[in-house]
């Protein structure tokens, strides 16, 4: 939100579910991600593990899409957030102005692409999720991806027990 915005008392539409968004990243730093799945304690790394907790919280969030009840609006709150957070950390670490625009292009496809397969992997048994998380984690040489693998469907499975009221209060225990 804008200087001026919060000069004029204007809120900010993704307040609501800010408290969400600290929630996944919160999530992601998680030592077990790390230490117990193999996933490379790096920049792109954390940034997978970022993408992987909010992709499941996306297709969390679209489960009740059809209904009175639907969390389509606080989900693109969610993604304005997640694109705000992303846009300042390329910033601070050095990238300029012109190509920022081209990596959140990017960074928008990989979490499109990790919500997609996601969506169809989760949906089948551990045989179609290993291979996912293999092929869009960054992980230390050697990593067995199955650990992984369980720990994204354990996750995926909490999320799906939370009322939407319990989601958005981002009271997701872990």
């Amino acid at each position: 939100m804008s200087l001026i915005s919060r000069l004029l008392g204007k809120s900010d539409h993704r307040d609501a579910v800010r408290p969400l968004w600290h929630r996944v990243v919160e999530i992601a730093r998680e030592k077990p991600w790390y230490a117990e799945c193999g996933v490379a304690d790096t920049v792109p790394g954390r940034f997978d593990a970022v993408t992987m907790v909010m992709a499941l919280v996306i297709l969390r969030m679209e489960r009740d899409r059809d209904t009175d009840d639907s969390l389509i609006n606080p989900a693109a709150h969610l993604t304005e957030l997640f694109v705000e957070d992303m846009d300042g950390q390329l910033r601070q670490s050095g990238v300029g102005d012109l190509v920022v625009g081209k990596r959140m292009g990017k960074l928008m496809g990989v979490l499109g692409g990790r919500i997609g397969a996601l969506r169809d992997a989760l949906s089948q048994d551990d045989a179609a999720l290993v291979p996912v998380v293999e092929r869009n984690m960054t992980l230390v040489e050697g990593a067995d991806p199955a650990p992984l693998a369980a720990r994204v469907r354990d996750l995926h499975a909490s999320l799906g027990a939370l009322s939407n009221e319990d989601l958005l209060a981002a009271r997701i225990a872990r």
